[in-house]
């Protein structure tokens, strides 16, 4: 039983028994920048690129994406705007801690397309390019906040990557790939201990914008999680235990084909150094020791049958069932939802219930988004529950979801609001104000005891994806949404009855209607 396991445990019981170091205040003068900064770098400026009409979420979302279609410049940049770009300037008012520091410069909070824990994005994007892209190859960093590409290092390493990737990896045979880095510090500055925990859920977000983007365009983004993780931080020039590198991605590109690695030379390697704002770095025990947990064994990838038995359990057939209706359309196209998402803090007003078809599109939305690709095998790993308080013709209560039926069970018809308030954590949200909150809930133990450590990261990478489909669903069907992570584990378990099944719950999403007309500002026509 590997050390995964016992952080697992200590997540589930944080609510009761806080993670050392229990003291910790963030100093937030002394705060990273939630970029990397590579002073000198060459960069290239993107294009700004159009997005088809017909892209829609609903397309988007779909289990069997299509996915036959080609990569080229302007997809990988309409791809990384709309995920991880800056795209506008929240201003809104809202219950959140951080809301008086909005409107000034140096703390403004800009919005992306994709979710991340804490606003603190630590995700790192770079682009290895071979010959066949249009720029010169190379290793390049994506800058967010410029929307260009910083070349990192000159030269084809794309054979690097293909066999860090081993055989038997998704995806197509390619001289392009993405590969995502964690950069601890970027957001254990704020959580410490349990910063390992959030930052491989922001993984799983980031992949569900870009498999969302992508099959909405009849492109596809296939996931790999076990690689050769040492061989490409040594190639990107990061000290593994101060930067994992969690997933790549090649991406299917007009006229790529997959090319060796040069023999009998020395490795090469980026030279040019991240340059940090903050003094002061600490680092934690828990974090340091979760990378190397589950970077140890990262080249041994599972067979794909290895996490059937940790599958999602399927919904009892002895309790009452209720069938859901068809789910409300999401014919927006995937580039408007993204840009449309925002979390609620605070703005719920339950007078207004959600109705069954919204529900349901929600419900339909995580499910897919459950499906991460790649390295899962097909394998289903979370099963969903909602605390219903306001919807549309359905009694208060606690619901386990069917996918197969799309239909709810009844777990508890009693009214869950007391309940939820009771057992979140922070200010920033009146749960029973919430049409509904869904609980996404993994058997992440079965999970490690199938794929191993590494499995730690496979879970969160799941449930930050789906969600991430949530979100983007609720914007689609007009519902505001948030997710949250500060709730007791242990409650949820003893309020589900998971204590049998194996089953922890991850983090909580409500969706409900919004308070009509909230104060904004529009920074935009200031």
């Amino acid at each position: 039983m590997g050390y995964a396991h016992d952080y697992a445990a200590a997540i589930m019981q944080r609510g009761r028994v806080p993670m050392a170091p229990a003291d910790y205040v963030p100093n937030w003068a002394d705060s990273p920048r939630k970029t990397k900064f590579y002073p000198g770098a060459d960069s290239m400026p993107l294009p700004d690129t159009d997005y088809p009409a017909d892209a829609s979420l609903d397309r988007g979302l779909a289990e069997v994406p299509d996915g036959g279609g080609e990569f080229d410049l302007d997809a990988l940049s309409g791809m990384l705007r709309d995920s991880y770009g800056l795209t506008g300037r929240r201003l809104g008012v809202q219950a959140n801690t951080d809301l008086s520091a909005l409107p000034f410069y140096p703390l403004a909070n800009w919005s992306r397309g994709t979710a991340s824990g804490g606003g603190l994005y630590p995700v790192s994007v770079y682009w290895v390019s071979g010959p066949s892209g249009p720029a010169v190859p190379g290793v390049h960093y994506y800058s967010t906040r410029h929307h260009a590409l910083q070349r990192l290092l000159t030269g084809d390493v794309s054979g690097e990557v293909r066999e860090a990737l081993g055989e038997g990896a998704p995806g197509p045979d390619t001289d392009q790939y993405l590969v995502l880095g964690i950069k601890y510090w970027q957001n254990a500055f704020k959580y410490n201990s349990f910063s390992f925990h959030a930052v491989s859920m922001d993984v799983g977000t980031i992949l569900q914008t870009w498999r969302m983007w992508a099959a909405a365009r009849g492109l596809s983004v296939e996931p790999a999680m076990w690689f050769d993780e040492e061989r490409l931080a040594r190639l990107l020039g990061v000290p593994v235990e101060d930067e994992g590198v969690f997933a790549v991605v090649p991406l299917r590109w007009a006229g790529a084909t997959a090319r060796p690695a040069p023999a009998g030379e020395a490795p090469v390697a980026v030279r040019r150094k991240d340059v940090e704002r903050s003094r002061t770095v600490l680092t934690f025990e828990a974090v340091r020791k979760m990378q190397a947990a589950t970077a140890r064994g990262a080249t041994e990838r599972p067979d794909p049958a290895a996490l059937a038995p940790a599958g999602a359990l399927p919904a009892r057939p002895d309790r009452t069932e209720t069938v859901l209706p068809d789910a409300a359309p999401m014919d927006i196209d995937v580039r408007g939802a993204l840009r449309g998402r925002r979390s609620s803090f605070g703005r719920f007003e339950s007078q207004k219930p959600v109705t069954k078809a919204q529900l349901a599109a929600c419900l339909a939305a995580a499910s897919a988004g459950s499906m991460l690709g790649g390295d899962t095998g097909g394998v289903r790993l979370a099963k969903l529950y909602a605390f219903v308080n306001h919807v549309e013709g359905l009694a208060p209560g606690s619901y386990e979801y069917d996918p197969g039926a799309r239909s709810l069970r009844l777990v508890k018809e009693e009214r869950p609001g007391a309940f939820l308030q009771k057992n979140y954590f922070l200010s920033n949200y009146n749960l029973e104000q919430a049409g509904a909150v869904l609980v996404p809930t993994v058997r992440t133990t079965a999970v490690l005891d199938a794929v191993g450590d590494r499995g730690y990261r496979l879970v969160n990478a799941t449930v930050g994806a789906l969600s991430q489909a949530v979100y983007t669903a609720a914007g689609a069907v007009r519902l505001g949404c948030g997710v949250a992570l500060g709730f007791d584990n242990i409650s949820f378990i003893e309020e589900l009855g998971l204590d049998e099944t194996g089953e922890a719950p991850l983090l909580i999403m409500l969706i409900g209607n919004e308070r009509p007309a909230p104060a904004d500002f529009r920074y935009e026509i200031a």
